[in-house]
């Protein structure tokens, strides 16, 4: 094998297990999805105990900058920036669309199911 033959050789390989960890955003589990709906529906009800939506995003966005020090496949929910902005769009929703708790739970459950079949 010519040096030439074998560095391209051994780049074709980096390259193919590279492309894992290239894809795309994580995909949540069944039960991901409801414990983030049980996430949501807290913010409910704490944005109705009289939480504002700047503290609570604040802290929210507190919290991920803390999760980020663990690997993502310890992460609860948040895995990658792409689970961040999801969670924080729906926690968002629930201070600037106001609900019942139940409702920003099953709208956060679609939209996390939706995200299953990704």
């Amino acid at each position: 094998m010519t040096a030439l033959y074998r560095l391209c050789y051994q780049a074709l390989i980096a390259a193919a297990l590279a492309a894992p960890m290239c894809a795309s955003a994580s995909v949540p589990t069944l039960s991901d999805c409801f414990e983030g709906s049980d996430f949501i529906a807290n913010a409910a009800l704490s944005r109705d105990n009289g939480m504002t939506r700047d503290a609570f995003i604040n802290r929210l966005t507190g919290d991920f900058a803390a999760i980020r020090a663990f690997p993502s496949e310890l992460r609860w929910f948040v895995r990658d920036e792409d689970d961040e902005r999801f969670l924080e769009a729906a926690a968002e929703q629930v201070f600037d669309t106001p609900a019942t708790p139940a409702h920003h739970r099953s709208a956060f459950l679609q939209a996390c199911f939706e995200r299953l079949t990704i």
